[in-house]
């Protein structure tokens, strides 16, 4: 039976307590006042070597009063729109690590469901790693709703999602026509709908799998019961995984859609909870608390880690190729805006996502040694974490973006949370499944 330690405890609590802290720090600086909006403004005109129309206005003389009118205008309403920018930020930092994070208990919910539902005979050691990863899932989706929905009743209309404005819905024809489906109401409808189907199937099948260590030998009624509703999870998480990208990702810009969204963002989220799962397992190996874990099973967790990337590399590009070619302007502009103020963030999560697990994980040797799939897994991790950056930023904080005080803090702040919530879910149980039927197979497996 594991415990989870004080050092432990305590180290996830100080990480709490620092994220804290600078999130704290990102909203009491996020919030400017004009003149200070159209200072910054003035100063990073003259450090690009330009010259701020403003200030040209007040040096004008009486005989260009009118057009000078016009030029203040126009830089009251840049500065109010990067004023709302800059207060948007400490909420969009939030916002991407608790779906980060959140995105890595569901993925890791998913894969304990195909493991069940496929009866694999090589995981079940494993079994108490991915539910007590999946733990996070409920507060963690939680979370995400309360930001999302806080960022407008609480932010002072700092939303994160434009289409919780009604002044920007009412001068927004397009808005407006989807406005039967992008409503509060209607989102948090779906929201419980997805959050509650996913958790009680994790209520359940946690539920079943303890209560089979209990069982007679030979008597595997819990198994089949786990085995059925794991099948029907997997068809209700299709569907509601697709509405969820584009209810909790894609509609932050509500004018762009993509028919391969929620595909891709069901490849990122995999590899995310793949990842984090064989890196808790080879911490827990490492203690000696996962002793049947042995290398073939990180071998083979490290191959869905390679297969994974590679079929996130092929959503990334179909999505990409396919509209960048057809260059449709409602579509296009999803990209253009990433390339022109993410470019390095955009291509440089090509590499960590895909070319560096590619490279790396490619030969079969590296898959079986222990350090190497940790320094692999933390990249893959930081090139997600950057993939879920780039979906929600361009279309919040546009070109104010920056990793910061505010986005560091909210990934310790979650990071931390996660870390407690993982592990005190890990003491609950014997980390060893018992009276599994494929519980020998799995012990004995050798790739």
């Amino acid at each position: 039976m594991y415990t989870i330690s004080n050092r432990l405890k305590t180290f996830s609590i100080i990480l709490i307590v620092l994220g804290a802290l600078g999130v704290a720090y990102g909203f009491m600086t996020s919030h400017k006042s004009l003149e200070e909006v159209k200072t910054m403004l003035v100063e990073e005109h003259a450090h690009d070597g330009g010259q701020d129309a403003s200030a040209q206005v007040h040096t004008e003389s009486p005989d260009s009063a009118v057009s000078g009118t016009a030029d203040v205008s126009h830089d009251d309403e840049h500065a109010v729109h990067v004023q709302a920018q800059l207060a948007k930020r400490p909420w969009s930092a939030m916002y991407v690590s608790a779906l980060f994070f959140m995105f890595i208990a569901l993925g890791a919910l998913v894969f304990y469901a195909l493991q069940i539902a496929s009866q694999s005979g090589w995981s079940p050691v494993l079994f108490r790693v991915m539910e007590a990863i999946s733990a996070y899932l409920l507060p963690g989706a939680i979370i995400v709703i309360l930001l999302a929905v806080g960022s407008h009743y609480i932010g002072q209309n700092n939303e994160i999602f434009v289409w919780m404005n009604p002044d920007v819905v009412a001068e927004d024809k397009l808005i407006q026509n989807k406005s039967g489906y992008l409503n509060i109401t209607a989102f948090l409808i779906r929201a419980i709908i997805f959050i509650g189907g996913w958790c009680t199937y994790r209520y359940f099948a946690r539920k079943f799998s303890i209560a089979q260590d209990n069982a007679e030998p030979g008597d595997n009624r819990n198994f089949k019961k786990g085995f059925r509703i794991a099948a029907g999870f997997l068809v209700f998480y299709l569907y509601s995984e697709s509405v969820m990208s584009w209810d909790w990702i894609m509609s932050v810009d509500p004018h762009w859609f993509s028919t391969l969204f929620g595909w891709y963002v069901l490849s990122s989220m995999v590899v995310c909870g793949i990842t984090v799962i064989v890196m808790l397992t080879i911490y827990l190996k490492g203690k000696g608390l996962l002793p049947m874990a042995n290398d073939s099973h990180i071998h083979d967790l490290a191959k869905y880690i390679f297969g994974f990337s590679i079929f996130w590399a092929y959503l990334w590009f179909s999505q990409f190729m396919l509209i960048w070619y057809a260059n449709i302007p409602e579509e296009v502009v999803y990209f253009v805006s990433r390339i022109e103020d993410y470019k390095l963030l955009f291509f440089g999560m090509v590499a960590l996502n895909f070319v560096f697990p590619f490279l790396i994980l490619m030969n079969s040797d590296n898959k079986r040694v222990p350090w190497f799939v940790m320094m692999a897994g933390v990249v893959v991790l930081i090139g997600h974490y950057i993939d879920v950056f780039v979906m929600i930023m361009p279309a919040t904080v546009v070109d104010r973006w920056f990793i910061g005080i505010p986005e560091i803090g909210s990934v310790l702040l979650f990071g931390g949370l996660f870390l407690l919530v993982v592990f005190t879910s890990l003491s609950k149980a014997p980390l060893t499944p018992k009276n599994n039927p494929f519980i020998k197979e799995s012990e004995n497996f050798e790739y």
